[in-house]
């Protein structure tokens, strides 16, 4: 017997029409929502007896953390829902980070107890060395402690303003913080996007992004799962796997991130003409294909449309506030573009003081709606500091342009303030990308005590091109500004990115003090 739940997701899933409708597809098998709803349920029930070997609780978690460190699958989101289920908060962990990150999750999370796939050997070691509950995810899963039969708990009543979700921030700019989410937050953050992006019951999606990201978490599985409709993961991104189950599947909706849509339009270089047309058609049935997670470089969108038909929708959100601004699902996509504001979410630009930014003039995002975060785990300065009157900013800086917002940047690492300027890295970028030599290219700004920051350019460069900083600069000052030209050149085989493909500014910065000048 399925119980009901207050938890808006899990109440979705409960609807009778929906028990026999496939919900999720991985290397296992094909699952239904009752089987998915079953499972959680036990998972719940199993965290409950866990929990109350290590505190006294009354059948509720009552916000203890679990983490968990399970492969993208069925196994994943059960025992995702079985924590939020059980009155937990889902601390999911990043299944290739080393023993140093995963630690600084649990600990600053305050995770009581740790669940891991039995493929998984460090999650194991680290539960001991920190005294915590481990549990693998057969024993969760299955629902009974192992060799003694204990009375059910019941499951609690939880409510949409408990705790529901910490993801870390990728830590760029600084030590990743845990930024948390109720349920009414998640609720919002989905309902916009299903109203934007119209999705349904019928659709399909192709999952390959990692589960411990807002990306993967909820713009792809919550909002699949709210929908009612199937979501079929790969357990890793492979280029040739990914266009094959496009050949052969009916999927109607894409979502992936610029360096993935740069690794898919590689293999279809690759590939002969007959098999260009495949994977080409294959593009054309799909209702929708999204990009985000970093900025998207035009030359990719272009690229990309004439392969798929395509024109990539791109969008624009954070962890701590999930999806803020979309281009439209119909209507024109501006190129360069994120857009205009999702349903719900209110946005404004500020200048350095808070105040509306002058029109036509860059400023900080500012963010307001039911989708922000409650707060970052632990850090009540943080939280605190994030804050403005009630306005979540988000240190990101753009321009609105005919009513399209054009990202700029963050203000800490892609705003370059030189000789009395500010010039966005980003737009630097887009430029340089047009150079018939470049491949890829990470823009920063590098101390200098006469300019106070040097336009520095990383680049890597397309096989049997050379490329010097005075032959650089000479085409640059063609297309931009002389003070936006860069004044430092490295010519580098590759650029530090993070976990989603967005490249880690501050090791590319720090590159430039260990060697100013490569040309």
């Amino acid at each position: 017997m399925l119980t009901t739940s207050g938890i808006p997701l899990i109440a979705r899933a409960l609807e009778p029409e929906r028990q026999n409708r496939t919900a999720i597809v991985d290397t296992e098998g094909s699952y239904t929502y009752r089987a998915l709803l079953e499972s959680s349920e036990r998972a719940a029930r199993r965290l409950i007896q866990a929990a109350a070997t290590v505190q006294a609780i009354s059948n509720d978690l009552s916000e203890m953390r679990v983490a968990f460190m399970v492969p993208s699958g069925f196994s994943h989101v059960a025992i995702q829902w079985g924590i939020w289920r059980a009155g937990g908060i889902a601390v999911p962990l990043c299944l290739t980070h080393p023993r140093p990150e995963l630690e600084h999750v649990i600990r600053d999370s305050g995770a009581a107890i740790l669940i891991a796939h039995p493929d998984f050997e460090l999650p194991k070691a680290i539960a001991r060395d920190l005294g915590l509950v481990f549990l693998s995810t057969t024993e969760a899963l299955n629902g009974q402690e192992s060799g003694q039969e204990r009375t059910r708990p019941s499951l609690p009543d939880v409510t949409e303003d408990r705790g529901a979700l910490i993801l870390y921030t990728s830590g760029t700019t600084s030590k990743p913080k845990g930024v948390l989410t109720t349920h009414r937050n998640i609720a919002a953050q989905v309902e916009s996007l299903i109203t934007a992006w119209e999705w349904s019951k019928d659709d399909a999606i192709l999952h390959f992004l990692p589960l411990h990201h807002i990306h993967g978490v909820i713009n792809v599985l919550t909002c699949a799962l709210w929908a009612g409709a199937s979501v079929r993961f790969l357990p890793r991104f492979d280029a040739d796997v990914v266009w094959q189950a496009l050949i052969d599947e009916d999927f109607t909706l894409f979502m992936a991130v610029p360096t993935i849509y740069a690794k898919l339009i590689a293999a279809w270089d690759q590939a002969d003409p007959e098999r260009r047309a495949e994977m080409s058609a294959a593009c054309r049935k799909l209702r929708l294909m999204v990009s985000g997670s970093a900025a998207l470089p035009v030359s990719t969108l272009e690229t990309w449309r004439t392969i798929s038909g395509h024109t990539l929708l791109e969008r624009y959100g954070m962890t701590e506030i999930g999806m803020a601004i979309s281009n439209p699902l119909h209507g024109e996509r501006r190129p360069g573009s994120v857009g205009t504001p999702l349903p719900g979410v209110r946005v404004f630009l500020a200048d350095e003081s808070g105040n509306p930014a002058p029109p036509g003039a860059p400023g900080e995002i500012y963010v307001k709606g039911p989708g922000v975060f409650r707060e970052y785990w632990g850090n009540p300065k943080a939280t605190a500091d994030a804050f403005r009157d009630g306005w979540f900013r988000t240190g990101d800086v753009a321009a609105l342009e005919d009513g399209y917002y054009r990202i700029l940047g963050r203000a800490s690492v892609d705003i370059i303030k030189t000789g009395g300027y500010k010039v966005s890295a980003l737009e630097i970028e887009e430029v340089l990308r047009t150079h018939p030599a470049v491949a890829e290219c990470a823009v920063v700004g590098t101390p200098d005590p006469e300019w106070g920051e040097r336009v520095s350019a990383a680049v890597i460069l397309k096989a049997g091109n050379t490329l010097t900083l005075d032959a650089l600069r000479a085409w640059a000052k063609e297309r931009m500004a002389v003070y936006k030209v860069p004044t430092r050149l490295q010519i580098v085989d590759d650029l530090p990115r993070n976990a989603m493909g967005k490249v880690t500014k501050p090791e590319v910065a720090a590159s430039f003090a260990q060697s100013p000048t490569s040309a």
